[in-house]
């Protein structure tokens, strides 16, 4: 039993469905407070957020992550209860252990394994942790983030916890995010009987020819780091159940993962463009999820790459791929932001788990990395 292994395990044991914490921050607290951290919480909406700081000097270095992990599903489809971590054939099992208690857990003891070799190292550390990830996020980290850019505090390194490994722990470290921009499209025609279609107007035909020509729309070609732009449709609702009716409304779900080469203005611009050309009568609604963020190689990536080729042997590659993140939040007050964690490919399905020969690996990576920017 490692301190990494021991500290996940009793995190894992509390059911902190978002935007429940249920205790989890209070025992980091308790374990970092004694190494000289001051503890600050931010309480809004029922979401918990810890805010821990070491030291008052730059450059500040943040661990930021979540304790709020998603619902269970079905538990007579676990093997073991999910929130009794379990260890079977080298693997834990238990609901957050990849997503992302074991990365919470390693960022403890990292840190207060440096803080013992180093207790005069330069600059400060800070963790922050939220229980709103993976719930709405408008009560969490963006909390902590008004909070801090209230009262002149900036973030000079941050590493968030996330699950970015994908084959091997080490592989995958993320230096950006793409922007998240949805739509709901709804297009008006006029109800009929199919019988008698020169007496209505079928949203749904008129429709189609625009929904083509926006799914093989070519809206960038992305750069260095970020993929081109995609377009995906969620959902469509038309009809209203019966099979002789020509439906009055078609309601349509979409959603843009966008590079930063594009804008939210350029992207709504250009999809208004495609309606208003193919002659629809529509109402458009925008939900803006996350602006994209990047972060160029330099200090904070070249550290954990070298921690991580020290701790595994592994080169890294740098992706920013995969969903949006808190990092969108601590990107604002941030100059460099890098995502890792361990394998992600468990993360929210039933089962969830972590190799736990990945664990003291994991807490190495990040204790390397302070080392190597703060020691």
């Amino acid at each position: 039993m490692t301190a990494t292994l021991d500290l996940t395990q009793q995190l894992i044991r509390r059911r902190s469905v978002t935007p429940d914490d249920d205790g989890c921050q209070a025992l980091v607290s308790e374990r970092l407070v004694p190494s000289g951290f001051r503890a600050e919480t931010i309480v809004s909406k029922g979401v918990t957020n810890l805010w821990l700081r070491r030291g008052s000097d730059s450059p500040l270095f943040v661990f930021a992550g979540h304790t709020d992990v998603v619902p269970t599903g079905p538990l007579d489809q676990w093997q073991s209860d999910p929130f009794v971590p379990t260890v079977r054939d080298g693997v834990l099992y238990g609901r957050g252990a990849s997503d992302m208690k074991s990365s919470v857990a390693a960022f403890v003891v990292a840190a207060e394994e440096f803080v013992r070799s180093q207790p005069r190292h330069r600059g400060s550390i800070a963790l922050l942790l939220t229980s709103d990830e993976e719930g709405p996020a408008t009560d969490g980290t963006v909390k902590v983030v008004d909070a801090l850019r209230a009262r002149g505090e900036t973030i000079d390194f941050c590493i968030v916890g996330e699950p970015t490994s994908v084959d091997a722990l080490g592989d995958t470290i993320k230096n950006g995010r793409r922007g998240s921009l949805s739509g709901t499209l709804t297009v008006r025609g006029i109800q009929g009987h199919v019988a008698y279609p020169h007496l209505a107007r079928n949203p749904v035909h008129q429709l189609a020819p625009a929904l083509a020509e926006l799914a093989i729309e070519r809206w960038d070609d992305g750069d260095a780091f970020f993929p081109a732009t995609t377009f995906q449709v969620s959902n469509v609702r038309a009809g209203t159940g019966a099979s002789n009716v020509i439906p009055g409304t078609c309601v349509v779900d979409f959603n843009l993962r966008f590079a930063p080469v594009s804008t939210v203005a350029s992207l709504k611009e250009r999809i208004e463009a495609i309606l208003q050309r193919h002659g629809l009568e529509y109402e458009l609604a925008w939900t803006v999820g996350a602006q994209p963020f990047s972060t160029a190689p330099g200090a904070l990536s070249d550290a954990i790459s070298a921690a991580i080729r020290a701790v595994t042997g592994r080169s890294t590659a740098l992706s920013t791929t995969g969903g949006t993140s808190d990092g969108r939040f601590i990107a604002t007050i941030c100059r460099q932001v890098v995502e890792f964690g361990p394998t992600n490919a468990t993360i929210h399905k039933i089962d969830e788990s972590i190799a736990v020969a990945d664990l003291e690996p994991l807490k190495d990576v990040y204790r390397g990395t302070l080392e190597r920017l703060l020691a």
